[in-house]
């Protein structure tokens, strides 16, 4: 993308921006009061966490259990712990305990309320678990909790928590609105501070914020729409939003102020200077946008309504900072003139020469100094760097993914407290069996049917892993033969009983396998797979529970992920060529973005699996790192830690361009680009680092990833990697097919 001075496509939009500019101005006005409205009420319309996989055999087989054997859709626990340490056991204070229950068992939509017995150890007799059912929809479940949660006291010297999927759902909702709050109260200020130090007067350094904030108001306003429409949207949705928008936002809004600053130093009046921005910057950002939506579509390619609500989310953010970028930014430039250099922060007197350099474009020479220095010694530290990337890379090799449960929040949730308690007092493999919904070609009392569910259940009991099987036919007494069997299932006391347990209902049974491993890892992923190998010829079966739902969302994730990672690399090298119009620069390009976005992931393993720095970051170490991470990670960063190459590659192919010197062209394009790309990889960090800060540990790893892959980025690859590699390779860097040459001269490219 070589920037020259032609009056191309992007210099006619900015000329006709800045014609029509306060008309723009009033537009984006009327945009952000509508849309500001609705922003608000977006993260209260999501209730989905979007981890469902959706149309699988797990979520098939649950479908049945609840229309078939009428299995509550909705369940939570509450978790009674005693303040004084006195035992829940008794039946005083089991009685207490359901009796402070009463107006919640009254309530319409509660089904059941039942102490959970099954699977208790003897580890604590001071904590007791109440179930609740209730007939309602998860999303009506968790529109509802508020007021759930108001009927479900502390009894005398008892302190109740209440978890669950439906606890923890509620709780990651009021947790994303909470983060988007805190995480702009951390990053904006600091962002604002760096925006000062670097353009030195106050409109220059609040011109970039405007823009971020006004693109993920519009966004969420937007997405406000969306899920009236739909309820499958993620609630990680407003987070990814918030990041995404603030972080391109305001980097985009940097080079493009940055630019035109330098544009009113070199061309006659206002207007061209509006032109030659959009030309110059406006392009650049264009095809940055294009860089990053480019991993953010790829996500898509998952089928979980999570990754494509991430998707739908970060390519409305992106393309709305980029329009934001070439619309309302060059409309206010063009109304502030001359005058955006007005209200100095610091004093002109107090400022040195080098704080005014890069206003007429001439760049800061230290960066020059660095990339010659590099270039001196170009082998050995490609050699080190490449080490030292490769090391941080190695972890990744060890790296044990899993499914996020309670865990996701800190312990001050109720929801988490409530699941730690539960898991120190109860057996989970006896919480989480697998369960099969088994359909029989006649009713479950037929003897031919008894006889296919007992033949089943001995060849479960045979499946490595598994420590027991029970049925419907463990409810019976020990009866001689399968006719007597039979002719005891007839008796409709019996029926009935089996019926209110939820094991069968006329061909439909359930069969439950509790295993000797957990319901997450390899293992317990391997039982099911076994489980699911077997397929007797009179019975259908579909293997769900939690163990399988969990096997489920990660081979959606892991069977897809080979056509995602293929796409982003091979349309952001076309992207690159047809931008530079070479082949060995867009190589480079991906080559140390995957560097980079390699070793970002394996601190994230060091941090989330191993503990490192967990207690500094505030972080909880549960041994795993969450399968959805990686990614996010790869589609979100990929793109984003592309910016700053793009932006470098534009400066050093226009120098190029204009001297054929290839060692020069990337000193000076290092020395005018050095401190813009050094600040907005700042204010970039510090936007998404505020994350690392937020209750929610999905986007707190999410915040870590992005933040040390783009510090890497800007640090060891842009001032080192980059310089090097480009005195290695010489005048190669610019080599490209004829034909690629030929439409390039006919092109009017910046």
């Amino acid at each position: 993308m070589r920037e020259t001075d032609e009056q191309g496509l992007f210099w006619k939009w900015g000329h006709f921006i800045y014609r029509y500019r306060r008309a723009v101005f009033g537009v984006w006005c009327a945009i952000f009061i509508g849309m500001g409205v609705f922003a608000v009420q977006a993260p209260s319309m999501l209730k989905d966490n979007g981890f469902t996989p959706v149309g699988s055999d797990s979520d098939r087989g649950l479908k049945l259990m609840q229309e078939q054997l009428q299995i509550a859709p909705v369940m939570f626990d509450i978790v009674y712990e005693s303040s004084n340490g006195e035992s829940l056991l008794s039946e005083p204070k089991r009685a207490q305990i359901m009796d402070s229950l009463s107006e919640l068992q009254q309530t319409s939509y509660v089904s059941s309320v039942s102490f959970r017995d099954v699977g208790r150890s003897e580890a604590r007799n001071d904590v007791t678990v109440v179930t609740v059912t209730m007939n309602l929809e998860a999303d009506e479940a968790i529109e509802k909790f508020a007021s759930i949660r108001k009927l479900i006291p502390d009894p005398p010297d008892i302190k109740a928590y209440v978890t669950g999927s439906t606890a923890v759902f509620y709780d990651v909702q009021e947790a994303s609105k909470r983060d988007i709050i805190k995480s702009e109260i951390i990053g904006l200020p600091i962002a604002l501070i760096v925006l000062l130090l670097v353009f030195g007067t106050w409109l220059a350094g609040v011109l970039p914020l405007i823009v971020g904030m006004l693109s993920v108001t519009t966004t969420l306003g937007i997405i406000y729409f969306i899920a009236l429409g739909t309820d499958s949207l993620s609630n990680f949705l407003p987070n990814m939003v918030s990041m995404l928008g603030l972080a391109v936002g305001i980097d985009y809004a940097l080079f493009m102020v940055s630019r035109f600053r330098e544009e009113l130093n070199v061309q006659v009046d206002v207007g061209q200077a509006v032109a030659m921005t959009s030309q110059k910057a406006g392009k650049s950002i264009f095809f940055s946008g294009v860089a990053v939506l480019i991993g953010l579509i790829a996500m898509a390619f998952i089928d979980l309504a999570l990754f494509q609500s991430l998707a739908l989310g970060g390519v409305l953010v992106v393309s709305m900072s980029v329009i934001v970028g070439n619309t309302l930014l060059l409309a206010l430039l063009g109304m502030l003139g001359e005058r955006i250099n007005r209200y100095a922060v610091i004093p002109k007197r107090w400022r040195s020469r080098k704080q005014d350099q890069n206003h007429d474009g001439s760049g800061n020479p230290f960066w020059g100094r660095v990339a010659y220095a590099v270039m001196k010694r170009p082998i050995p530290i490609v050699l080190l760097l490449c080490t030292v990337l490769i090391a941080c890379v190695w972890p990744i090799l060890n790296m044990n993914i899993g499914i996020p449960d309670a865990k996701m929040l800190p312990p001050k949730y109720e929801s988490r407290y409530g699941s730690d308690l539960m898991a120190e007092v109860y057996d989970e493999r006896e919480l989480n069996p697998i369960q099969l919904i088994v359909k029989a070609e006649q009713p479950f009392h037929e003897e031919l049917t008894i006889e296919a569910v007992a033949k089943l259940t001995e060849t479960l009991k045979g499946v490595q892993s598994v420590q027991r099987v029970d049925s419907y036919l463990t409810a019976l007494p020990n009866l001689p033969n399968t006719q007597a069997k039979s002719q005891a299932l007839k008796n409709d006391q019996l029926q009935q009983q089996l019926k209110d347990s939820h094991l069968v209902n006329d061909s439909y049974m359930l069969v439950s396998v509790v295993s000797n491993v957990g319901a997450d890892g390899e293992e317990a992923y391997d039982l099911v797979r076994n489980l699911r190998a077997i397929a007797p010829a009179d019975l259908d079966i579909l293997v769900t529970g939690t163990a399988a739902y969990r096997l489920d969302i990660v081979e959606r994730i892991t069977s897809a992920l080979p056509y995602v990672v293929l796409f982003i690399l091979a349309v952001t090298y076309v992207v690159l060529f047809i931008a530079f119009r070479s082949v060995i620069l867009p190589l480079k390009a991906v080559f140390m973005n995957v560097l980079s976005l390699g070793a970002s992931l394996g601190i994230v393993v060091l941090v989330f699996q191993h503990g490192y720095m967990a207690d500094l970051l505030q972080v909880t170490s549960t041994g795993i790192v969450v399968a959805m991470l990686p990614v996010i990670i790869f589609c979100v960063v990929f793109g984003i830690s592309m910016d700053y190459e793009v932006f470098l590659l534009s400066r050093i192919a226009e120098e190029y361009e204009r001297t054929g010197d290839n060692e020069r062209s990337t000193a000076e394009g290092l020395k005018k680009t050095g401190s813009i790309i050094t600040s907005a990889a700042f204010i970039l960090i510090v936007v998404v680092g505020a994350f690392i800060f937020t209750d929610n540990e999905l986007m707190k790893a999410i915040g870590l990833g992005l933040s040390v892959s783009v510090l890497l980025d800007a640090t060891l690859i842009r001032l080192f990697l980059v310089p090097a590699l480009m005195k290695l390779m010489g005048r190669a860097n610019w080599w490209a097919p004829r034909w690629a040459k030929s439409a390039s001269s006919k092109d009017t490219v910046e």
